[in-house]
């Protein structure tokens, strides 16, 4: 069984072109070329976003209140496995410990993502999973071919249909992205940190 797991990270969020204010979490094969889109909420989009760039929010969301309820009492999670794919939708587990008992408990897959970024849980699938919904990406910039897409095609980012933003100046990021973060939009402020990381990387 442990030969069949294949070990994921979380590569990004994108907005969902399947379903209307959905996104799609981008999970990355470890040291692979697949990569897996798991249909998401909002909420949890949000949820991941704001971990994903780092953001303390002023006061807990749900998964931080999870996470500091678990370490209270000296239960700590060990991973996360997506284990089923099925009309659709992953099925995923937690396996927790307290040092002596281990538990499995069910979970949605954005959930189980939300708080193993917390806690630095490695997160596995199935190969049977990854080759069944896993696409590969074109990441060889050095590649002739003329079908290959630009070198950003690895990135992915919720902004890149928003040419708007990417053309503001680093400044005017900087200042929006305060804003943004005050105001507790942690969906929007993940989204113009990662246009700022991309132009600050292109000076």
């Amino acid at each position: 069984m442990a030969t069949d797991r294949v070990r994921l990270k979380v590569l990004g969020i994108s907005y969902s072109q399947i379903q209307t204010g959905a996104y799609a979490l981008i999970l990355a094969q470890v040291d692979g070329p697949y990569r897996i889109p798991v249909v998401i909420g909002a909420a949890e989009a949000q949820s991941i976003a704001i971990r994903m760039e780092s953001i303390t929010p002023p006061r807990p969301m749900t998964h931080d209140l999870f996470v500091s309820f678990a370490h209270a009492f000296g239960v700590k999670l060990k991973e996360v496995f997506i284990y089923k794919f099925e009309d659709g939708v992953f099925s995923s587990e937690l396996t927790f410990t307290d040092g002596e008992r281990q538990v499995k408990i069910d979970s949605r897959t954005s959930d189980a993502i939300a708080i193993a970024m917390r806690t630095g849980t490695p997160i596995y699938t199935t190969r049977e999973i990854l080759n069944e919904t896993g696409f590969v990406m074109e990441i060889q910039p050095g590649e002739d071919d003329d079908d290959t897409q630009d070198s950003d095609t690895e990135e992915i980012s919720p902004v890149d249909r928003e040419p708007k933003l990417e053309n503001y100046a680093i400044e005017e990021l900087e200042r929006t992205l305060e804003k943004l973060i005050s105001e507790e939009q942690y969906e929007e402020a993940a989204k113009v940190s990662e246009i700022l990381k991309r132009k600050r990387n292109n000076q």
